[in-house]
């Protein structure tokens, strides 16, 4: 049952100095977190939801940020009354991680790279708690098993890099929860989770909340698991709340138009859409910043795109006369995982093992399973990032493994990859218009960098950025602009093979919706063929034509995209599809039931 306020957001300005103008990214926000409440925070990219966590958190940088407005009124666990606006750093240090705790988006460049992963968590219990360091050292194991981590203690003793995406994310999660906070902020905090994992650290989140009668600001581009999780839904849209109610009410009667296009773009699981209904669709912005709806019927929209069974079937027909572009035939990628002192592999990690399929000219080959099944490691494979253990790939009949490097390195302007991690895959010291353009350079695309500037300018419209973009850095922008970066880099080089690993993870939906159709209307233009890697099946089955679903390096079903979800043959398929967030009112109703019985019984 929700209680007493513990989070009051009055009236919050926050602003940053770009070049000769100040930007509201937060503009006159207001909204109240209670005790035991989840509100939802959802947006487009640059909406300001990110930049209202770090302001609640006090880490606007200073300069260019700053706290212009407003007041932040936290109660403590004893009860008093601060405004974090107005307290010092070395009061705030106290609330910081130990009552107010806080997920990041990005757990790579959130953890330290050169310490090990206990030792971060450790540090941040030792730092608030008067308990030994064995006892500290035991609860981090203890938060590494209820956050689902395997080999707690291995986890323990690794750096970041030695783990993936999601497991870091699992880390990140357990350092938030280390010291029982009061407030729970959380940046997207399941964008690199594959969907079993995400629907555990959800019920983890809800347990949690419950026993200790915790507030969460949840942070996320996820409808779905906002429907799973809040109660109630604060839509921002340029720095300003434009709507917000209870989360039955967002999603049954949507009042404001760019609600309704957020609930629009978000890819059906029962129906098969010839593209995504995107924010323009149902909305636009006149100069001075007035939003005009220009459609208000979802329902219509979505039927108006509808492909039937019967289109689908005369797309494969077809599709499936043309030629095999990649062959993959019992591929096997294994890293060795205990040496002898002489250096002989005594035991291998088998990342990918034995896997066969083969991939046609235009088609998506969807690639799903949870986070360390090999489908990431397979990619890599495929364009000779990471050596094969054997078997072979033929990329129109030619054989890539056995491949000598300078032969291969004229194929690799045709094999595009677009990275899971945009910060890691930009060079943080060269502008994202020069990042777009050394492929072109290297490859020797176009006569001039004039040709090439021209071409970036073009790229960064198709994917939703601006020309003024062109000498920023990767730091000034939000997780899913940098992502659209790396989308537009790899497009630069006019690729006819793309491997998008987790490419849409981190965008917001709408902005999701474009990408997904933008890659889709490519791949029409220029005949594009795709391997779409993703932990999210509902994208993968809007993206496919067929779908391969991996669990420990080997191939746990392969079939129709739809076949494959509507009728799924394996118990592992079957998981996976329970475990996606539907978003449905009936799922909603049921869940906020449950969620009161339970905060009722504590």
């Amino acid at each position: 049952m929700i209680d007493k306020p513990i989070l009051e957001v009055k009236n919050l300005v926050t602003q940053f100095r770009s070049e000769d103008e100040f930007v509201k990214a937060v503009d006159d926000i207001s909204f109240t977190l209670h005790q035991g409440e989840t509100i939802g925070i959802v947006g487009e990219s640059g909406s300001g939801k990110s930049v209202t966590s770090l302001s609640i958190m006090q880490l606007i940088p200073n300069p260019p940020g700053k706290i212009t407005g407003g007041e932040i009124i936290y109660h403590t666990k004893n009860n008093q009354t601060v405004d974090l606006v107005k307290i010092d750093k070395e009061n705030m240090r106290h609330y910081r991680g130990n009552e107010i705790a806080m997920i990041f988006q990005e757990p790579m460049t959130s953890l330290n790279p050169v310490i090990t992963c206990g030792n971060q968590v450790l540090e941040s219990i030792l730092l608030h708690q008067k308990i030994s360091k064995q006892q500290a050292k035991e609860k981090v194991i203890q938060l590494f098993n209820e956050v689902q981590l395997p080999t707690p203690e291995r986890i323990y003793n690794s750096y970041p890099h030695q783990l993936s995406g999601g497991q870091k994310q699992r880390v990140m999660i357990a350092m938030a929860m280390s010291c029982n906070p009061n407030v729970l902020i959380a940046d997207e905090p399941t964008t690199a989770l594959d969907v079993t994992v995400q629907k555990t650290i959800l019920e983890l989140m809800q347990k949690l909340q419950a026993q200790h009668n915790m507030g969460i600001l949840f942070i996320t581009h996820d409808l779905g698991v906002i429907a799973e999780l809040a109660d109630t839904v604060v839509v921002m849209y340029k720095g300003k709340i434009v709507e917000k109610g209870p989360v039955l009410q967002i999603f049954s009667q949507p009042q404001h138009p760019y609600t309704k296009s957020l609930l629009a773009c978000r890819p059906p699981l029962d129906k098969r859409l010839k593209r995504l209904p995107v924010v323009s669709d149902f909305m636009t912005r006149t100069e001075q910043g007035e939003i005009i709806e220009v459609n208000s019927n979802i329902k219509e929209t979505i039927n108006s795109v509808i492909i039937t069974q019967q289109e689908r079937q005369q797309q494969h027909i077809e599709l499936y006369q043309r030629d095999k572009v990649l062959e993959i035939q019992n591929v096997k990628t294994w890293f060795p995982a205990k040496k002898t002192l002489f250096g002989k592999v005594l035991e291998y990690t088998k990342a990918v093992d034995d896997v066969t399929f083969d991939v046609y000219e235009g088609e998506t080959l969807g690639l799903v399973g949870e986070s360390g099944c090999g489908k990431t490691t397979l990619g890599r494979t495929i364009l000779k990032l990471v050596d094969a253990h054997e078997g072979k790939i033929f990329y129109k009949r030619q054989e890539l493994i056995r491949m000598k490097e300078v032969d291969f390195r004229e194929l690799r302007k045709n094999m595009q990859i677009i990275f899971q991690d945009p910060y890691s895959s930009l060079n943080p010291r060269i502008t994202i218009g020069d990042a777009i353009m050394e492929p072109m350079q290297v490859h020797q695309i176009f006569n001039s960098n004039k040709e090439r500037k021209d071409k970036v300018y073009e790229l960064l419209k198709k994917v939703g950025l601006e020309e003024k973009h062109f000498n920023r850095y990767p730091h000034e922008f939000s997780g899913g602009q940098r992502q659209r970066v790396c989308i537009a880099r790899a497009l630069g080089l006019n690729p006819q093979f793309i491997i998008c690993d987790e490419s849409v993870s981190a965008l917001d939906v709408s902005v999701q919706a474009q990408v997904l159709n933008l890659l889709n209307d490519l791949k029409k233009e220029f005949k594009f063929t795709y391997i779409f890697i993703s932990h999210d099946l509902s994208v993968v089955k809007f993206m496919s034509d067929r779908m391969v679903v991996m669990q420990k390096g080997k191939i746990e079903e392969i079939g129709d995209a739809d076949e494959i979800y509507f009728n799924p043959k394996s118990e592992y398929t079957k998981k996976l599809i329970h475990s996606i967030p539907k978003g449905s009112l009936e799922d909603i109703k049921r869940l906020q039931e449950k969620k009161n019985s339970t905060m009722l019984e504590v």
